[in-house]
């Protein structure tokens, strides 16, 4: 059974998809096996093979096994829209059994898995259920892609304190920083580290044109991994 873990971000557009190659990209340099997946996907673009989504066409670029896309992308709804609507509007119903038989198998496949969240923490799945509700199935410690902007200390402390009134583990968090504008961002970066109650896995700069192959060299990952 491979390590695995569970991204979630602070909100939408804060350059999760990213932070989750570089991971996975980091991981590579100490386990053979490693495969990313996105249980959940809103949106979806025309390939050679068929639909696919832009982030499990991004995982698969950063993944050292390949995989069925039933496995990494179990789930793929064809409007980028919040996941319940996307569901709604594609006529079916979001099962977690699906997410989580893929999962299962995927851990007999790989020594790390990393499995990336839709939106944010609390992204709506059905009427009933969030993206909360999946992590808190899956089991999986999670990880916390915080977006370096205005508003991130307010967003990335509700959504840890979250978790954590969840009962699942924050194992660390990664600093992206998406806006070049930003100020003092030492100082609410050193204000997360203070206060966010976990380690701080790595901080990505701002680029137009990220690489998450470099970006790697910049985690700070525990022995244990």
């Amino acid at each position: 059974m491979s390590i695995g873990w569970f991204v979630v971000g602070t909100d939408t557009g804060i350059g999760k998809t990213h932070a989750t190659c570089a991971l996975l990209h980091a991981l590579a340099r100490r386990h053979a096996r490693v495969c990313g997946m996105k249980p959940i996907a809103a949106g979806g673009v025309q390939t050679p093979d068929g639909l696919s989504n832009e982030d499990s066409i991004a995982h698969r670029a950063a993944s050292t096994v390949r995989v069925r896309p039933e496995l990494d992308n179990p789930i793929l709804l064809p409007e980028p829209l919040s996941p319940h609507l996307a569901a709604a509007r594609a006529g079916t119903a979001i099962s977690f059994d699906t997410v989580l038989d893929a999962v299962t198998e995927l851990r007999t496949r790989t020594d790390a898995l990393v499995v990336e969240g839709a939106g944010g923490f609390l992204v709506p799945l059905s009427e009933t259920q969030t993206g909360a509700d999946l992590a808190a199935a899956l089991g999986l410690p999670l990880v916390l892609v915080v977006g370096m902007r205005l508003g991130c200390l307010n967003h990335a402390l509700l959504t840890a304190e979250a978790i954590r009134a969840r009962g699942l583990a924050l194992a660390g968090w990664i600093a992206n920083r998406v806006d070049p504008d930003f100020l003092c961002p030492e100082e609410n970066l050193a204000y997360l580290r203070t206060h966010l109650g976990a380690p701080l896995w790595a901080d990505l700069p701002f680029s137009a044109r990220p690489d998450p192959r470099a970006d790697a060299d910049r985690f700070m990952l525990p022995d244990v991994l």
